[in-house]
């Protein structure tokens, strides 16, 4: 695949990626918090979301291994990784709590810099400098 037709099928994706974060509601944090409230207020609907997005990555998970090679790529790029260790479960924590406090994760937070959302930006901050953080002081280590 040429180097245009790989950043073009990218921004392809994450465009569409972007519009399925804005229509399902995941760029509003209070919408988030009241989901993740089920004690008080919760709003079921992003069930609706999870949902989906568990039966796209079934499909997609099913195609990929059938055909065994990728349209746009010469193989398959799946971890290596598939142990279940103290790194993931406490990494697994830190994003739970994260998405908790904040209402967002990493993808609508992206999205939502395009809004130009203060809390967005922060957060957004806050995850590079979490990330720099750890490749630079814990990766490798666990």
């Amino acid at each position: 695949m040429t180097p245009l037709l790989r950043m073009l099928t990218a921004l392809a994706a994450g465009l569409l990626f972007g519009l399925g974060l804005a229509i399902s509601g995941l760029l509003n944090p209070a919408k988030v918090k009241a989901f993740l409230d089920i004690t008080g207020a919760w709003d079921p609907s992003l069930i609706f979301v999870l949902g989906a997005g568990v039966i796209v990555a079934f499909i997609g998970y099913r195609i990929a291994f059938a055909v065994n090679k990728p349209l746009l790529d010469a193989q398959l790029h799946l971890p290596a990784k598939t142990r279940i260790d103290r790194p993931l479960i406490l990494g697994s924590a830190i994003f739970g709590v994260g998405w908790g406090l904040a209402g967002f994760c990493p993808g609508p937070a992206i999205a939502s810099l395009s809004l130009g959302l203060l809390p967005a930006v922060i957060f957004a901050v806050a995850m590079v400098i979490g990330m720099v953080t750890h490749d630079r002081f814990l990766a490798g280590k666990g």
